[in-house]
């Protein structure tokens, strides 16, 4: 079952951010874009490459008007003990959430119930609170911050014009496509 389009749920999580704990809740992603990226666990391997990559490209989310969120079954204390011991988790300037309780992980269906850890979900959230964009990979395979910021860049572009749409590898002042019956058949 896809979800696109698929409103988030109430939550109320626990975040560390700028060597500070505070509460992120539903009503605090409304009316921006967000960009939730789920990850397995700190103090593990993938991830904080995964991190990092996403630390690196910060500024350039927020220039683009979107939050991002990392998210692990972790708690606060831990993502704060992880930030302060690992030399790449130092970079990380966005709020790091805590889902002890699985509660967003079963929101965004990337649970991995044996294991109470997550899977390795981005998902990109628009100023409503709906999900535009997701993918999910396996654990050995890290995403690319990049692309995360091409797609939200994308989503954006739908949702500001809604007659045109992206095509492959579309980045931003590159032209769209307008869908009607006389390009059926014509690309």
């Amino acid at each position: 079952m896809s979800l696109i389009g698929k409103e988030i749920s109430d939550f109320s999580v626990q975040a560390y951010q700028d060597n500070d704990f505070h509460t992120v809740t539903k009503a605090d992603v409304l009316g921006r874009w967000s960009l939730f990226f789920f990850y397995p666990a700190d103090f593990t391997f993938v991830c904080p490459t995964e991190l990092e990559d996403l630390a690196n490209l910060y500024d350039e989310f927020q220039a683009a008007g979107c939050e991002v969120y990392s998210v692990s079954t972790d708690t606060h204390f831990t993502h704060k003990a992880w930030h302060e011991t690992s030399e790449r988790i130092a970079k990380v300037r966005y709020p790091m959430l805590a889902d002890p309780t699985h509660a967003l992980c079963r929101d965004f269906e990337v649970l991995i119930e044996a294991d109470g850890l997550a899977e390795r979900g981005a998902f990109i959230v628009d100023p409503e609170g709906r999900v535009q964009v997701y993918q999910v990979n396996a654990g050995g395979v890290g995403r690319n911050a990049d692309e995360l910021l091409r797609l939200l860049k994308a989503a954006q572009f739908v949702a500001e014009h809604g007659d045109q749409v992206c095509p492959a590898k579309w980045q931003p002042g590159a032209e769209t496509l307008k869908p009607s019956l006389d390009l059926v058949g014509q690309l």
